[in-house]
């Protein structure tokens, strides 16, 4: 099928219309997909531990690798119960263990083996790395109030470039999609990723969009000329009220 020029103004495609006798009936329809797009639910992993003062996490790569705190563990549960009520063909992580582990309870509800996309693993935070970054930003160091007011990682001594950041995320996202022509996709990232892609698709200031929540689900749609955004830092599932029990996919 081919789709006409500015099909995305109008949306849905042409077509989508009745006639009831004399009068031609015009409806709102819900968002499809079009041929060859990858539909990529971006999930920020569950809490992780607190760094405590001297105890500094791990580094893989040069970068921070706590586990999931127990609060995130049950955030992994609750991500994992709500997409497996979805039609999910494959799961990704990154290198960082705290994706790993998010991704695990889906993995079990789904059978999938998840793939590793290496660059959508967190922003480098330079010599803030292994958990000091958080420390500094509650007290209010000079470095952490100017990487917020300009809007820049590498306001962090050693931090990584705004430039290089939004190349491998947006070459992590296109291999993620490239694989996955008409699927549906879990990708298990980091909020600064999550806060970056979704940027990129609005065009926004840099840091708009670093809010996302641990346990959330962001939702883009990747199509050969154009991505857009279906959903934002999506936390229903982490309501007391949710049903951890995931009914059978019809």
């Amino acid at each position: 099928m081919t789709w006409p020029a500015g099909w995305l103004a109008c949306w849905p495609p042409p077509g989508n219309f009745a006639v009831l006798s004399d009068q031609t009936e015009y409806r709102q329809h819900k968002f499809q997909a079009p041929p060859g797009a990858t539909e990529i639910l971006l999930v920020r992993h569950g809490e992780s531990a607190p760094h405590r003062e001297g105890e500094d996490f791990p580094l893989v790569g040069g970068q921070g690798d706590p586990p999931l705190a127990p609060e995130g563990r049950e955030e992994a549960e609750r991500v994992g119960a709500r997409l497996a009520l979805e039609r999910i063909d494959a799961i990704y992580v990154t290198t960082l263990r705290r994706t790993v582990e998010t991704a695990a309870p889906l993995a079990r509800l789904t059978g999938l083996v998840p793939r590793v996309e290496a660059d959508l693993r967190e922003v480098h935070l330079g010599e803030w790395e292994g958990g000091i970054y958080r420390k500094r930003v509650v007290e209010g160091h000079p470095d952490a109030m100017r990487m917020m007011r300009e809007e820049r990682w590498d306001a962090i001594p050693g931090g990584e470039r705004a430039e290089d950041f939004e190349a491998r995320v947006r070459a992590g996202i296109e291999r993620v999609a490239a694989a996955h022509p008409d699927g549906r996709v879990a990708v298990f990232t980091h909020g600064g990723v999550v806060g970056e892609i979704i940027r990129q698709v609005a065009k926004s200031r840099a840091f708009a969009f670093i809010g996302a929540d641990n346990g959330s689900i962001s939702q883009i749609v990747v199509m050969k000329d154009r991505w857009i955004i279906r959903r934002f830092n999506d936390t229903a599932h982490l309501s007391p009220t949710f049903s951890l029990v995931p009914e059978p996919l019809t």
